[in-house]
């Protein structure tokens, strides 16, 4: 990340289009905000491609005169007319239709463009920063994405790393977002070890959004393993029977608080192995049933007749 704090400094330098490539929650937009402020010139604004579909793509981009069509009672600018000194984000890129990418072509190419039912062409002067989750370049050679718009993009390029890549990042994002969401709320070592290990597919907005979830739910000031989300308990779980490491898990669901002697009845046993499992998996019967090696339906039948 320190690498990455470089490349925004050097890059809000200069006015040279930016490409930042990284999975679903890594921050792509925060790093465009950051180059932005940085530049400090005009306004920043959001080019959402995944949110435009068929025509309001384009008088969303290019904004549309009076009378272009049935209820066009106003003239209309476009995103890229209130980009105009400033720099305009596209973000998710890659879900943009190749038809508009030749048009946006176009557009960074003249800096200008016309807008729907108008005559006259209009200028528009905007720094280009594009953000997407997908591989560009496969999809240049499936033919996906156009080679020259991809080129004109990627003049400067800037790869955000998934979080399961910088684990030591970890805690000091966690520390961040308990001084921004936290009330004195603190990790013991063996919570914020699970935390570390597990693997956030949703990169930093998932952890931002499980610390929020944890402070909402505790009081505090200390976290337990109990506060943690159903995905990372599961998660680790999977690799405990992967690694045939889940002894512990188990036999500890058959131990008596009577001495070593005192024989506990079968049901008793099988009553506190379904409650341990239920408790382990935050209830979902499903995977409870895969750990206790008994079917779903079993499993509910079994909670029925215990009256759990």
């Amino acid at each position: 990340m320190q690498q990455t704090h470089r490349l925004i400094l050097r890059m809000a330098k200069s006015r040279f289009p930016v490409l930042i490539l990284g999975e679903t929650g890594t921050g792509k937009e925060v790093v465009a905000r950051a180059i932005h402020q940085l530049d400090g010139r005009g306004p920043f604004i959001v080019v959402d491609c995944s949110s435009l579909v068929g025509p309001l793509i384009e008088s969303e981009l290019f904004g549309y005169a009076k009378g272009a069509f049935t209820g066009a009672h106003n003239q209309k600018l476009g995103l890229l007319d209130a980009a105009n000194g400033g720099t305009a984000f596209f973000d998710e890129i890659g879900e943009l239709p190749i038809e508009m990418q030749q048009k946006l072509l176009r557009v960074l190419q003249e800096k200008e463009f016309r807008a729907i039912g108008g005559l006259n062409t209009r200028s528009s002067n905007f720094r280009v920063i594009a953000a997407t989750n997908r591989d560009l370049q496969m999809e240049v050679e499936e033919k996906r994405f156009r080679q020259d718009l991809y080129y004109r993009l990627a003049v400067m390029r800037l790869r955000l790393t998934p979080l399961r890549e910088r684990r030591e990042d970890i805690p000091l994002l966690i520390a961040h977002f308990l001084e921004r969401y936290g009330n004195d709320h603190k990790f013991p070592d063996e919570v914020m070890a699970q935390l570390v290990e597990y693997d956030w597919p949703g990169n930093v907005r998932e952890l931002e959004h499980t610390v929020q979830q944890m402070v909402a739910m505790n009081s505090g000031p200390w976290f337990s393993q109990a506060d943690l989300p159903s995905s990372i308990l599961n998660q680790k779980i999977e690799r405990e029977i992967i690694s045939g490491d889940s002894t512990p898990l188990v036999t500890s669901v058959y131990q008596s608080p009577a001495s070593s002697d005192t024989i506990v009845p079968l049901a008793e046993l099988e009553k506190r192995a379904i409650l341990q499992a239920i408790e382990v998996t935050k209830g979902d019967r499903s995977f409870a049933a895969d750990l206790l090696g008994i079917g779903r339906t079993t499993l509910y039948r079994k909670l029925k007749s215990y009256g759990l």
